[in-house]
Formats: C-alpha cells, sequence, structure tokens
C-alpha cells in the first residue's frame, strides 16, 4: 500500500466507524487506530476487504485485552468473493465448472478469517445482512470430515444456518471475514 492508499483507507475507515456507533458503542476511534498503529499488516488485509467489497467496521472489542474485531459490515455478501467453494479440499474434489477459487484460500491471501457462527449471528444483531445472499461460515470439523459446510443468511426475521456439500458454489454465495487486531 502507498502512504496515499493508507490515508485514504484510514479515512474511510473512520467515516464508516462514525456513521455506525451502534456496532461499537462505547468506543472511540482514537482507540481503534492506535491499536492499528501497532499492526501495520493489518491495514493491508483491512483493504484487500474493502477492496473485495466487504465494508469493514469494528463488530467487536474485549475491552481487557483491547482487542478489537473487524468484520465485513456490507449489507450483501461480499460481492468480490462470491462463486467460490467452501476450502481447498472441495475445489480440489471438482472435475468440471471449477469456481475461480474456494472461501478458505481467498481469505488466507487477505490476511481474514472466515466468521464463525458465533461471530456471523453477532453481526447480525448489529443490522440486517444478507437479505439476499448467503455467506459460507467456518464450518466445525466433524462437518466438514463428512463433507459438508455451513452458510448463513438472514430471511423472514430470522438468522439461518444450513449445510451444503463443499463443493457447491452459487452467484449469491460468498464469505464474510473477520480480522483481529
Amino acid at each position: 500500500m502507498t502512504e496515499r492508499e493508507r490515508a485514504e483507507l484510514l479515512a474511510l475507515l473512520e467515516a464508516r466507524f462514525e456513521t455506525h456507533p451502534q456496532r461499537h458503542p462505547d468506543l472511540a476511534w482514537a482507540t481503534v487506530s492506535k491499536r492499528l498503529d501497532t499492526r501495520p499488516d493489518a491495514l493491508l488485509s483491512l483493504w484487500k476487504m474493502e477492496a473485495s467489497g466487504g465494508e469493514p467496521d469494528v463488530i467487536g472489542v474485549d475491552l481487557a485485552s483491547g482487542i478489537i474485531s473487524f468484520g465485513d459490515c456490507a449489507a450483501e455478501s461480499p460481492a468480490g468473493r462470491r462463486i467460490l467453494c467452501y476450502d481447498r479440499a472441495a475445489l480440489d474434489a471438482r472435475k468440471e465448472a471449477l469456481p475461480h477459487s474456494s472461501a478458505f484460500d481467498v481469505a488466507a491471501e487477505m490476511g481474514v478469517a472466515l466468521m464463525t457462527e458465533a461471530q456471523y449471528r453477532i453481526l447480525q444483531t448489529l443490522g440486517q445482512f444478507d437479505l439476499k445472499t448467503s455467506s459460507w461460515i467456518a464450518t466445525p470439523p466433524d462437518v466438514r470430515a463428512l463433507g459438508g459446510a455451513l452458510f448463513c443468511d438472514r430471511r423472514y426475521g430470522r438468522v439461518f444456518v444450513y449445510h451444503n456439500g463443499a463443493q457447491s458454489y452459487y452467484a449469491a454465495r460468498g464469505f464474510r471475514g473477520v480480522l483481529v487486531v
């Protein structure tokens, strides 16, 4: 990232932070900025989240440790991270009609993790997300070992967790990332 890109990203993140105070009550931007100063690598991950349509914002803070969690807060699953199967094993198992990558591979390239079910449910308390799309979430090993993977969305005023074959992919399914700083 250039210094200009860094400054633009920080200004964008601060503006989003100030626009959505319900996502992080009792937290000041100065605290977030100070934390980001200790992790310059995190800015590159946040820039990648933003560039792929994630609209990252602070979604959690541990006041005791100072750890801050950023999550994708775009209304729908990030547009730049869709049409992905779940992980590398699922991608390698496909014989035809290959997606361009997997959610886990893209997340690793970005330096983020897929949201867990608990993180996704917390996100949904901060707004209404995935009303038209769905998002892969981190899947427990026992489910993955059986060939499945989990995804979530919000319909009818409720958050739903579903399963699908990990090899599947859809135009309206991406993933939401989380970055802990």
